[in-house]
C-alpha cells in the first residue's frame, strides 16, 4: 500500500514536471514568434522606406530636369511658364508601382534671414499676428544671434542666457547656416517655426539663401502675409490675379497689393528670374503607409553644368494631415 502511494506521488511529480516545461517551452516560442514577427515588420517597413527614398531621389532628379529645361527656353516662353512651376503645388509623377511629388520653392520669394534689419523682422512677426512683447524679443534674439558681440539688446539673448539652458549651447556669433537654426534662438518654439493652424511657419517665410529682396514674381501666401499682413486669404487672391496675368511686372504686382511706390515695402521687393530654387521631393510605393522626403537647394548657373547643389537634406519633414512634422 505505502510503495502504491510512493508511486503515485512520483507519477503526480513527474506530471508537474512536465506541466512546467511544457509552459517554459510555450513561453519561450512565443517570445520567439513575437521576436520574428516583430523583425519581419521592420524589415518590411525598412523596404517600404528604401523603396520610398528611391522614388524621391527621382522625383528630384526630375524636377531638376524641368528647370534646366525651364531655364533653356526663350525669355518669353520662361517668362510665361515661371508661376505655373512654383505655384507650391506638388506635381505628382509615376515609377514602376510607386509614386514620387515635386514641389518647387523660389528661395528668392522668402525674406533673407541674414539681411533682414530690425524693422523688417519686426513687422514680419506682427503681421503674423505675434503679439509686440514676443516679436521685440524675436528680433532683438535673431539680430543677437547674427551679430559678432556678446552685448545683448535689450529684448535680445547672449551666451549667459543660452549657457543657462539645459542642455546649454553657445550664440553663433554670426550667419545663420540654414533656416533651422532658427529653432535654437530664443523665442522661437516649434510652433513657430513650423506654422500652425491659422498661421504660416517661419520656416516657409525665412531664408539663408536669397539675395537682396522678396521676389514678388514667386512669393508665396506665407511670405505675402508677412510683407504687407494682409489675410491668408486676401494673399491666395493675390496668387490667383498674379497667375491670371499673361505677362507681368513689378508695378502691376505692387499695384495688385496696394503697395505705393515710397512706401517702406517698395524697398523690400523685387521681380526677377528664380536662380536658387529649393526642391522638394517626397516617395510612396504604391498602397504603403510609408513616405520619404528629400530636400535639396539648387543654384542655376548655365553652360554645361547647368546647376550646382548647394545645399541638401537627405530627410526632410513630412507634415501630417493634422499639421504635425514627421521625419520623412
Amino acid at each position: 500500500m505505502k510503495a502504491c502511494r510512493n508511486l503515485s506521488n512520483d507519477r503526480g511529480a513527474a506530471l508537474l514536471v512536465v506541466l512546467w516545461m511544457f509552459i517554459f517551452l510555450f513561453v519561450v516560442a512565443f517570445d520567439f514568434t513575437a521576436s520574428v514577427r516583430e523583425e519581419g515588420t521592420a524589415t518590411h517597413r525598412y523596404a517600404q522606406e528604401a523603396e520610398g527614398y528611391y522614388l524621391a531621389l527621382a522625383g528630384f532628379q526630375q524636377g531638376v530636369y524641368q528647370l534646366i529645361r525651364q531655364a533653356s527656353q526663350p525669355a518669353a516662353t520662361r517668362a510665361q511658364q515661371t508661376t505655373d512651376l512654383f505655384d507650391g503645388d506638388w506635381k505628382t509623377g509615376t515609377l514602376g508601382d510607386g509614386q514620387y511629388e515635386v514641389r518647387f520653392i523660389d528661395e528668392s520669394g522668402k525674406f533673407n534671414l541674414n539681411r533682414a534689419d530690425d524693422v523688417t523682422l519686426r513687422n514680419i512677426f506682427l503681421h503674423l499676428g505675434i503679439d509686440e512683447q514676443l516679436a521685440n524679443i524675436l528680433t532683438d534674439s535673431i539680430l543677437d544671434w547674427r551679430d559678432e558681440d556678446d552685448l545683448h539688446r535689450l529684448n535680445g539673448a547672449e551666451n549667459d542666457y543660452y549657457l543657462s539652458l539645459s542642455p546649454p549651447y553657445t550664440a553663433r556669433n554670426g550667419p545663420f547656416d540654414s533656416v533651422e537654426d532658427l529653432l535654437w534662438v530664443r523665442g522661437v518654439t516649434p510652433e513657430l517655426f513650423y506654422g500652425e493652424q491659422g498661421r504660416p511657419g517661419l520656416k516657409d517665410i525665412f531664408t539663408v539663401d536669397s539675395p537682396t529682396g522678396v521676389n514678388l514674381r514667386t512669393a508665396s501666401p506665407a511670405v505675402c502675409v508677412a510683407l504687407v499682413g494682409l489675410s491668408v486669404g486676401q494673399c491666395e487672391e493675390f496668387l490667383a490675379q498674379r497667375a491670371a496675368l499673361s505677362e507681368k511686372t513689378l508695378a502691376d504686382l505692387l499695384r495688385l497689393l496696394g503697395i505705393r511706390d515710397d512706401s517702406l515695402v517698395r524697398r523690400q521687393v523685387m521681380f526677377a528670374n528664380p536662380t536658387v530654387i529649393t526642391i522638394e521631393a517626397r516617395g510612396r510605393q504604391a498602397e504603403s503607409p510609408v513616405a520619404r522626403q528629400v530636400r535639396g537647394v539648387v543654384r542655376l548657373i548655365g553652360g554645361e553644368r547647368g546647376y550646382e547643389l548647394i545645399r541638401w537634406l537627405d530627410r526632410d519633414v513630412i507634415r501630417t494631415g493634422q499639421g504635425e512634422p514627421t521625419a520623412g
